[in-house]
């Protein structure tokens, strides 16, 4: 069937989530005020906004903190349309309510192609199915902080809650003042009127507790004051001073610490084991065998009174671990099992247009090309811990996690408790990347202080049981097809990919009430390749979705970060056989994407495109959108002593408006040092099971000398907010391959790349 009607049909059709959804009422995200938590002295006006007796703003807050900016991002929006100084925007863990679910992240994994979905020619039926999806993420609720959306997400309910507040507390003082509203005006937190009478809004938080104005809209464009301004993030006070905390900076009474060992195997089990080595060391209390959590992998933990006691008993244990079973995962045959899926099987059709099989026909010649990629750890600063406390029938858990609600539901799991009795704090979280969109440390740890006795414990992980138990990105595949005309145009191009699907495993892991009963297929494997720009007249794109065994989760751009370098270096391919200019080929290519041709136009502007370099460096370009926003980058290369040298990475971007341009600037820089580790080194290599790559000097990561100059420019734009944290990272390995191509002469189709 056509993708779009067999989307709407999957929808409409069956399954637990579409149950009911039309009579369930729509509810505005606005909230109610008993959703704010009760503090002493503050008034709640609704879901989101609380004021204090002080006139300090008190913003619920969502979304988890891990560099990315997002905390300042949403302040700055509620101090825009409260007209408070920034400073003065307080923050509070939000509750579990369906007000605070991520609604955009759903709707944007519906895989319509963007030249479809996008302005005036998005059609009927596409509205209709986004409409649904959104309909259906409202009542779920599903609080997660990924897909680079918590300010896409929250752009239009912020400003609306924070807009209502304002004009409740405006007309709270009208009323007092027997004034005209339109008569009071606003300025720093402070409302005033001409005849001298003014007051904070502390002041009169009372009086406008329980009102909604009527015909509320946010601030037009032309009146803001602060959104759009570079102001300094307001989280990084606090990491400076040290005062900041992260997962494994919590410090209870009578805290005791664990540490982990699991079975070496994927997936595997607890196993048989001799605790007297570990229990007879100084400070070390006792030895709790783990079940595996969360699709994750069983063993133990250690106990003491600190985290290197802890340690050095998991090292001191005896285990019998089990031999390897028949069939454990191995790259080497995974990577054999993806080609021979390409050649013999069909798989999902994402996209197709025009008449491929006959522009292939009489074609004049065909350009053939495998690339692959391989499996990739998240391998975040901060390894993954958890803080625990089972007491009285309650359970209480210090986290950095992406998503809160899951960890309460696994909490309460592991416990045999109601959700109810769970209380889930989220620290910042020392890097996320997707790898905290699991909860399986989280099991782990309520499961040691359940028999902790009512004491807190903190699990912490080694570097080494983090590398080797991730849930990884997939390994994967894509074969491509084109043809060339008599007149040397390509005429057509056809794509498929090989590789797990991320989603339905996740699904399975985070929610599987959900997982079942709709088997869509996975946007995320197909995402960067069937929804190209380019104009080609004659396209055909789909996907092969495997089953490799290995865990697999979301990495950092998820599927586009593999899949634009199979695309970005196979347009390149495709420019050099066609004899044109790689910029020039795209740009021809993009005449009815005016949008992607700025951007691109911009990052070539700005590189310097087609003048002279230096002797021995080379420039590499590539363009791709993701999360909403399109990035073009512009590597310039070389290979010194051996080893490729990245000098300078211009980027341009389009991420629709911009809220803070300093973050927009920061996101970028981080991006392409994260895609760059990974285009140069990363690769997590499975034998019988058993991850082979155990720390930084098996996985390396680029170092301060080894990292490039970085340039953002950002492309002016009216349109609703984008991503910014992960847009970024897929063109920088394709403009690195591409720059090597035109400094070597010689193509790599594989990661990571070689000198």
């Amino acid at each position: 069937m056509k993708r779009r009607t067999w989307i709407l049909s999957a929808l409409g059709a069956t399954g637990a989530l579409v149950v009911g959804w039309g009579a369930i009422p729509a509810r505005s995200r606005l909230g109610s005020p008993e959703l704010m938590l009760p503090t002493q002295g503050d008034v709640a006006l609704n879901g989101w906004i609380k004021i204090a007796a002080d006139g300090e703003v008190v913003l619920a807050m969502p979304r988890s903190e891990m560099g990315q900016g997002v905390h300042t991002a949403l302040a700055m929006l509620v101090a825009e349309e409260l007209d408070v100084p920034l400073n003065r925007v307080r923050l509070e863990q939000a509750g579990a309510d369906s007000i605070y679910g991520n609604v955009a992240m759903l709707v944007a994994s519906l895989p319509f192609h963007p030249l479809d979905s996008e302005g005036e020619h998005k059609s009927i039926k596409i509205k209709l199915a986004e409409w649904m999806v959104g309909k259906i993420a409202r009542e779920l609720g599903i609080n997660a902080t990924g897909g680079s959306s918590s300010v896409a997400d929250l752009w239009e309910p912020l400003r609306m809650a924070a807009a209502t507040a304002r004009a409740s507390l405006v007309q709270a003082a009208a009323a007092a003042w027997k004034v005209p509203a339109s008569e009071i005006t606003v300025r720093d937190g402070v409302m005033q009127h001409a005849s001298g009478q003014k007051a904070h809004y502390g002041q009169m938080g009372a009086a406008a507790a329980g009102s909604t104005p009527p015909n509320i809209a946010p601030k037009a464009r032309e009146d803001w004051k602060l959104i759009g301004q570079r102001v300094a993030r307001n989280d990084i006070p606090a990491k400076v001073m040290g005062q900041a905390q992260f997962g494994m900076d919590v410090r209870l009474p009578g805290l005791l610490f664990a540490s982990v060992r699991m079975n070496p195997v994927l997936g595997g089990a607890a196993a048989p084991m001799d605790t007297q080595a570990a229990l007879a060391l100084p400070g070390v209390s006792q030895v709790v065998a783990l079940d595996a959590w969360g699709g994750g992998t069983g063993g133990f933990a250690v106990v003491a009174t600190n985290t290197w006691q802890a340690r050095q008993g998991a090292q001191a244990m005896k285990v019998q671990w089990p031999t390897t079973p028949a069939g454990a995962p191995d790259t080497t045959r995974i990577q054999a099992d993806l080609l021979k899926a390409l050649n013999t099987e069909s798989g999902f059709t994402f996209h197709e247009q025009g008449l491929p099989l006959k522009a292939e026909q009489t074609a004049a010649s065909r350009i053939d090309a495998l690339y692959q990629t391989p499996y990739l750890a998240h391998a975040t600063m901060e390894p993954m811990n958890c803080t625990a406390r089972v007491k009285d029938g309650k359970v209480e858990v210090w986290v950095p996690t992406q998503v809160p609600q899951m960890a309460r539901a696994m909490a309460a799991k592991v416990a045999g408790v109601k959700e109810d009795q769970v209380t889930v704090h989220v620290t910042l979280l020392g890097g996320g990347f997707g790898r905290r969109l699991e909860v399986d440390f989280v099991g782990q740890a309520v499961q040691v202080a359940m028999a902790c006795k009512g004491a807190p414990v903190q699990l912490v992980w080694s570097r080494e049981e983090d590398m080797t138990h991730d849930f990884y990105r997939p390994m994967h595949l894509a074969k491509f097809q084109a043809s060339i005309d008599a007149q040397g145009e390509v005429s057509s191009l056809r794509i498929k990919s090989a590789g797990d699907a991320i989603t339905p495993r996740w699904m399975a892991r985070a929610a599987p009430h959900l997982s079942g009963p709709i088997d869509m297929p996975d946007k995320t494997t197909s995402e960067g390749l069937f929804d190209l720009p380019y104009g080609f007249l004659n396209q055909h794109m789909s996907h092969v979705a495997t089953q490799s065994g290995v865990p697999v989760g979301f990495w950092r751009s998820v599927g586009h970060s593999h899949n634009a370098f199979f695309s970005e270096s196979f347009i390149d391919e495709l420019a050099v056989a066609t004899k044109q200019d790689p910029l020039a080929f795209r740009l021809k290519l993009l005449k009815d994407a005016p949008r992607y041709a700025a951007v691109l136009q911009l990052a070539a502007k700005q590189a310097g495109w087609g003048k002279p370099l230096p002797a021995g460096r080379a420039q590499g370009i590539a363009l791709h959108k993701s999360f909403g926003s399109i990035v073009a980058q512009v590597a310039e290369v070389s290979v010194e002593q051996g080893q490729i040298r990245v000098h300078r990475v211009v980027c341009a971007i389009d991420c629709g408006t911009v809220v803070n341009p300093d973050t927009v600037a920061q996101q970028m820089q981080s991006s392409v040092v994260y895609a760059l580790s990974a285009a140069l080194f990363g690769q997590i290599d499975i034998v019988g099971g058993v991850v082979q790559q155990s720390n930084f000097p098996n996985y390396p990561m680029v170092t301060l000398s080894q990292a490039p100059t970085v340039e953002t420019h950002i492309v002016p734009s009216t349109r609703h907010p984008a991503g910014v944290g992960e847009p970024a990272v897929p063109p920088l390995a394709p403009a690195v391959s591409n720059a090597l191509f035109a400094l070597t002469g010689k193509r790599q189709r594989a990661l990571p790349l070689k000198p």
